[in-house]
């Protein structure tokens, strides 16, 4: 796999040594939403998935396409627009609720049977499923992934790239030999495009670079 993403002269730091532990914890992240700490979120939408879109859908109609850890995340709407039926997880209920509000989706909510608090939230039209569920961590984060891929899958995947002796993050670094680690036995990998992402927000926190990088797996 190319990894030209890296920043120039930068090596690839081990990210198991010196972000071990990866995990923002629940109570953070509905932290984060209440107060809108949320720099993340993208209202314009996420560039590089709009560039690859096609490249994602690969000329396929009606696909169930999976946001994790959704947020609010606009493009949802966008691949429900187009037809495709869209499925998230996010554990912030508040998070569900502002994407359908601010994008002006009537909707429906129930409880999950078997899931303690959880609930799940669905557009008027049907082709927006929402689950509010905590299911992940690194290591079951990737194994659900994988049992949810069909025969044939396009699986985009997008990380961030920085100095990680200087930040230990959120948002976390995972390197290029854990993605093959994780998904290389199962996926083929293909590295798409790095763009520079250091916005101003980053500059004052210390970020010296910032980058953008996008792949997408395919089955082997």
């Amino acid at each position: 796999m190319d990894y030209s993403a890296a920043a120039e002269g930068a090596k690839e730091h081990s990210v198991l040594g010196e972000q071990k532990n990866k995990e923002l914890s629940l109570e953070d992240w509905l932290q984060k939403w209440e107060v809108h700490e949320i720099g993340f979120h993208k209202e314009d939408g996420h560039k590089l998935l709009r560039k690859y879109m096609n490249t994602f859908l690969n000329g396929r109609n009606g696909l169930r396409v999976f946001f994790p850890l959704c947020g609010k995340a606009v493009e949802m709407k966008w691949f429900a627009d187009l037809g495709h039926s869209v499925v998230g997880v996010e554990i912030s209920e508040l998070a569900i609720r502002e994407f359908f509000t601010e994008q002006n989706l009537s909707y429906s909510e129930e409880s999950i049977a078997g899931i303690s608090g959880g609930k799940v939230f669905k557009s008027s039209s049907g082709n927006i499923t929402l689950y509010c569920c905590n299911i992940f961590d690194l290591p079951s984060y990737v194994k659900l992934m994988l049992s949810l891929l069909e025969k044939v899958f396009h699986y985009l995947l997008a990380i961030i790239s920085y100095d990680t002796t200087k930040h230990s993050g959120p948002p976390f670094y995972v390197s290029d030999s854990e993605i093959k680690s994780l998904f290389g036995s199962t996926c083929n990998i293909q590295f798409l495009e790095k763009v520079d992402a250091l916005e101003e927000r980053l500059k004052e926190r210390g970020f010296e670079y910032f980058f953008e990088i996008l792949y997408l797996f395919t089955e082997k």
